[in-house]
């Protein structure tokens, strides 16, 4: 989905503040935020694409002013409001100091898979080498591809293993594994003649993600 999120190639932030020496975590709150991701994750109740898709559907303004555990905490809220483990309002009113009932659980979520990677029988439709373009797309749910390199064409630089596809993986629609390409973008196709010269940008891009360029 093409949202605040995907800030890629966006004008009128200003400049990124760099803070010397920057800790870890600013607060004690940060870290059990961490904490809980890595538990909602690694025991099934949502997987990372899913949690990312959270992060995503953060209303504008909160996506700008929480912060990135901010946004984390926002993400886990929703994910577990989702699947049942909290009611919503039960963070905010628990938060306020209320006294709130225990939700019952919903049952244990299946087994994890770790890792990403997956063996495909096809072969990959592209080669290194190949001029690609990156497809335009409006999707609806999850994606990894970046709204500032649609429609751009480039070049495969290198190939990947075959990976588990975020945009089908998030929404619960099976693994659907996809090859993974390295593609090189020239500065001046993402960013006209004002780019810097002789920059260019790769980018890791999904299959279906691209197209042949004749």
């Amino acid at each position: 989905m093409h949202g605040i999120h995907d800030l890629g190639g966006m004008h009128g932030f200003g400049s990124v503040a760099k803070e010397p020496d920057e800790p870890v975590f600013h607060a004690r709150w940060e870290s059990r935020v961490l904490g809980m991701v890595y538990q909602v994750v690694g025991y099934g109740w949502a997987n990372i694409d899913a949690f990312r898709h959270g992060i995503e559907r953060t209303p504008p303004v909160d996506y700008l002013t929480l912060g990135y555990y901010g946004r984390w905490r926002a993400s886990l809220e929703r994910i577990l409001v989702e699947r049942g483990v909290l009611a919503p309002g039960d963070v905010a009113a628990r938060a306020a100091g209320a006294t709130v009932p225990a939700t019952p659980l919903p049952a244990s979520p299946t087994a994890v898979e770790y890792g990403f990677e997956r063996r495909l029988d096809a072969p990959p439709r592209f080669r290194v080498g190949d001029a690609v373009r990156a497809r335009v797309t409006s999707a609806a749910g999850h994606t990894r591809l970046p709204r500032y390199v649609a429609g751009r064409r480039g070049v495969v630089a290198s190939m990947h293993a075959a990976y588990v596809f975020p945009d089908t993986n998030a929404h619960g629609r099976g693994e659907d594994p996809q090859y993974l390409y390295n593609v090189r973008f020239g500065a001046a196709e993402l960013w006209g003649a004002g780019a810097e010269p002789g920059m260019s940008l790769r980018i890791d891009l999904f299959e279906p993600y691209l197209e042949p360029v004749a």
